[in-house]
């Protein structure tokens, strides 16, 4: 079973940075997209940043120009950039994959949590 592994979660003053890894126990190649998804305190979760198998990247436009995303099939691995980080950038942050073919499935990582401190 696929599994998505996410680490690089802490507390970091506002204006900081921190950078969240996930690591895939299959081929990232599978995956049409893999993204980051946030969930904070009495809010809905919400799609932060995704990138397309071709490299097609969407972000939030709470984060535009703050967070990168960027996958390494190579590693099995996507990553998210996380600078000039602000109080409500606080959440629980979750790893998301896609694969199309053979069928569709989609696959969650457990989060790990991001908090930003004023």
């Amino acid at each position: 079973q696929v599994q998505l592994v996410e680490s690089g979660g802490g507390l970091v003053q506002a204006g900081g940075s921190l950078r969240l890894s996930c690591t895939a126990s299959a081929s990232t190649f599978r995956f049409n997209t893999m993204a980051w998804y946030r969930q904070a305190p009495g809010k809905q979760r919400e799609l932060v940043a995704l990138i397309e198998s071709g490299d097609n990247i969407h972000y939030a436009d709470s984060v535009k120009g703050r967070f990168t995303i960027s996958r390494d099939n190579a590693k099995n691995m996507v990553s998210l950039q996380m600078n000039s980080l602000k109080p409500e950038d606080t959440a629980v942050y979750y790893c998301n994959a896609v694969q199309v073919r053979p069928s569709w499935t989609q696959y969650w990582g457990q989060g790990t949590q991001v908090t930003v401190s004023s």
